[in-house]
Parts: structure tokens; sequence; C-alpha cells
């Protein structure tokens, strides 16, 4: 059974940074695309960043160059850097995962989800 469990979330002022983590079990991690979603209260969830397989990143604009996604193939653990926090980035953050890259890059509707973890930034 595939699981994927977020830490690292919190509240920090603007400029801050947090690092977020996804532990993943269940499934061959490195063979899987990945990626960072968030929803903020009232708005759709949105893309925030990616991995492929072979380690391919891809970002939404409005955090490129703050946000930096990476995985360790061998913990199985996803991560999220984020630096030069802004208050729009007031969210909830979800770790997802599938092996089809169209599902989770284009649909947005990747197989596997994790619960979420929190992220506060204020002015």
């Amino acid at each position: 059974q595939v699981q994927l469990v977020e830490s690292g979330g919190g509240s920090v002022q603007a400029g801050g940074s947090l690092r977020l983590s996804c532990a993943a079990s269940g499934y061959t991690h490195s063979s899987y695309f990945m990626g960072w979603f968030r929803q903020a209260p009232g708005k759709e969830r949105e893309g925030v960043a990616s991995i492929d397989s072979d380690g391919g990143t891809s970002y939404a604009d409005s955090v490129k160059g703050r946000f930096t996604v990476s995985k360790d193939n061998a913990k199985n653990t996803l991560y999220l850097q984020m630096n030069s926090l802004k208050p729009e980035d007031t969210a909830m953050y979800y770790c997802a995962a599938d092996p089809n890259r169209f599902r989770l890059l284009v649909l947005r509707r990747p197989n596997y989800w994790g619960q979420g973890t929190q992220v506060t930034v204020s002015s």
C-alpha cells in the first residue's frame, strides 16, 4: 500500500524559510513522478513543483527562484525547500506521486496523495 506522509510545515514570517519532507513507502520511489501541490482557503489546488523519475524538475512561475524540489531515493523522501516565503504562499501543502507523468502534471490527478501539512506565512 502506497503511503505519503508530509512533515515540516509551520508558521513563519515573510522572508523566512521552511523545508517540507514527504516520506514515501509502498512503491519503487525512484521510478515515480512526484510533486508538491498546495491549496489555500477558497482557492483551487495548484501545482507548485515536480520532479521526474530521472531528476528533472519543474516549478510554478510564482515560486521559481524561491523553492527547490529534490528527492533522496535511498531514503524514499521528497523535499521542498522554501525560501523567501511570502504571505501568498500560505496554504495546505500536499505531496503527490504517480507512475504516470501526464496524470500527475497535466491532469493533476495523481493516484497517491499525502494528508497535507499547513504552511502559514505572516507579513
